[in-house]
C-alpha cells in the first residue's frame, strides 16, 4: 500500500524558515521523480519544485526560486522541503507527490501518480 506522507509545516514569521518533509512507503522511492506542489485558499494547486531520482536535478517554479530547496534521501526515502525567507504569500496547504521515472522535471499536477494529504504552512505578516 502507497504511503506519501508530508510533516513538518507550521505556523512562522514572515522572513523566517521551516523544513518539510515527506515519507514515502509502498513503492520504490528512487524510481521516481519527486514534487513539491501548494495550495492557498481559493486557489489553483500550483507547482513549487521538484527534484529527480537521483537529486542531481532540482527544478523550482520562479515564485520560489533562491529561496526554497529541495533534496532527498533515498535511503530514508524521504524528500525534504527547506524553505527559507518565508513571505505571507507562501501560506498554503503544501503537498508532496511522486511521479514514476526518470524525468528530469515535472511540473504538471497530471504528471504525479501518488499525492499527500498536505501539511499546512502559514507565514504571519
Amino acid at each position: 500500500q502507497v504511503h506519501v506522507v508530508e510533516s513538518g509545516g507550521g505556523l512562522v514569521q514572515a522572513g523566517g524558515s521551516l523544513r518539510l518533509s515527506c515519507a514515502a512507503s509502498g513503492f520504490t522511492f528512487s524510481n521516481y521523480l519527486m514534487g513539491w506542489f501548494r495550495q492557498a485558499p481559493g486557489k489553483e494547486r500550483e507547482f513549487v519544485g521538484s527534484i529527480n531520482w537521483s537529486g542531481i536535478t532540482a527544478d523550482y517554479a520562479d515564485s520560489v526560486k533562491g529561496r526554497f530547496t529541495i533534496s532527498r534521501d533515498n535511503a530514508k526515502d524521504t524528500v525534504y522541503l527547506q524553505m527559507n525567507s518565508l513571505k505571507f504569500e507562501d501560506t498554503a496547504v503544501y503537498y508532496c507527490a511522486a511521479r514514476r521515472g526518470t524525468w528530469p522535471i515535472a511540473r504538471a499536477k497530471n504528471m504525479y501518480d501518488y499525492w499527500g494529504q498536505g501539511t499546512q504552512v502559514t507565514v504571519s505578516s
